[in-house]
Formats: C-alpha cells, sequence, structure tokens
C-alpha cells in the first residue's frame, strides 16, 4: 500500500462544527509559455477538537472518507495566526 498523501496549507474558515477549509497552494509551470503560476485547492478536513482557526497554517493527512466530501484530517497546527478576530470598541460618549 503507499503512503497517505500530506500537505501543508492555510485554514480559510472554521465555521463548522469540526470542519475546516484548508488552502493548499502549490507552484506550476504553464507547459507552453513556461509562466510560473500559483494554483490552488481547497480540502474539507476533519478537526475533533476545533483547535485551529482562520489563518493558521496546517499540516493535513488523508484518510478514509468522512462525509460526503471530507478526506482529510488534521494532523498538527504548525503556526498560530497573529490576531485573526480583534474586536474593536466603540467609545460611548
Amino acid at each position: 500500500m503507499g503512503k497517505r498523501k500530506e500537505f501543508i496549507g492555510t485554514v480559510i474558515s472554521d465555521k463548522m462544527k469540526k470542519t475546516i477549509i484548508v488552502r493548499v497552494t502549490r507552484l506550476s509551470k504553464h507547459p507552453k509559455y513556461g509562466k510560473i503560476l500559483k494554483k490552488y485547492n481547497k480540502f474539507k478536513t476533519h478537526d475533533e477538537a476545533n483547535a485551529a482557526k482562520v489563518g493558521d497554517t496546517v499540516r493535513i493527512q488523508e484518510t478514509r472518507p468522512l462525509s460526503k466530501d471530507k478526506r482529510f484530517r488534521l494532523m498538527e497546527v504548525i503556526k498560530r495566526a497573529a490576531a485573526s478576530h480583534i474586536e474593536l470598541k466603540e467609545e460611548v460618549q
């Protein structure tokens, strides 16, 4: 049997329960013109502990199908986002 695929990407959504959406970016060369292009895939990923937040860099691994679209699971949070949600309080005069 082959090794399971692993990717490193950025969390772009954490609005679902126990599920995050991870954007994995890769570079590819245009076949005819040779220009380097950025391409990406979005993967729904199982996050049992709801540990990852928007902006975090994470490592995900392929697993058995967990739902219709979910085929990956969160392995670890590599880097936390700086300040993902900053709330500003309005001053009352």
